[in-house]
């Protein structure tokens, strides 16, 4: 980088060869000039990334298609119902003796393996705790009491409150 002296000398001499009035011509082209570099070196630049972005990409896939093509086949998550309508026809290429009885039969059975599964579900556990209260999922989203007097706190007796309206027009009697 030129020092101050240096740039000096360089302004002077501009000065002499091309004189004060087509100097401000000239410093106007030579920023056109530079400006125009700056863009077209971005440009090339945003370019050169894209493409190394796409490269990128197109080496994960190819990991990931190598990673998939290695990885054990897991199998199917079942229900304990192994007895499928899809199992029982197979995937075999004849298809002669698939009839409509057949899958009527079968579509019995799973219907009936399914009614004899159990429909209930465990009871929640508790999201949060604090003392002797229990916070319950959103399905209940009450707090519940685990002391030994929450029964006898939950047999008194409450008075209902009143409403707006009953108030309200007690009020418009005694005045």
């Amino acid at each position: 980088m030129p020092s101050f002296q240096d740039s000096a000398v360089i302004f002077f001499l501009a000065l002499l060869l091309f004189g004060p009035k087509k100097l401000p011509e000239l410093a106007r082209q030579l920023g056109k000039l530079m400006a125009e570099f700056r863009r077209a070196s971005n440009e090339f630049r945003m370019q050169m990334e894209d493409e190394l972005r796409v490269a990128d990409q197109e080496e994960q896939r190819k990991k990931i298609a190598a990673m998939e093509a290695a990885a054990p086949v897991t199998p199917a998550i079942t229900d304990g119902s192994e007895n499928t309508v899809a199992n029982e026809i197979g995937t075999t290429s004849d298809i002669s003796d698939v009839t409509p009885e057949r899958i009527a039969h079968l579509t019995q059975e799973l219907v009936e393996d399914h009614l004899q599964m159990p429909t209930s579900l465990p009871e929640p556990l508790p999201i949060a705790t604090s003392g002797e209260l229990n916070l319950m999922p959103p399905s209940t989203g009450l707090p519940v009491s685990n002391s030994a007097l929450s029964p006898v706190l939950d047999s008194i007796p409450h008075a209902p409150e009143p409403s707006a309206e009953v108030t309200a027009s007690e009020a418009t009697h005694h005045a």
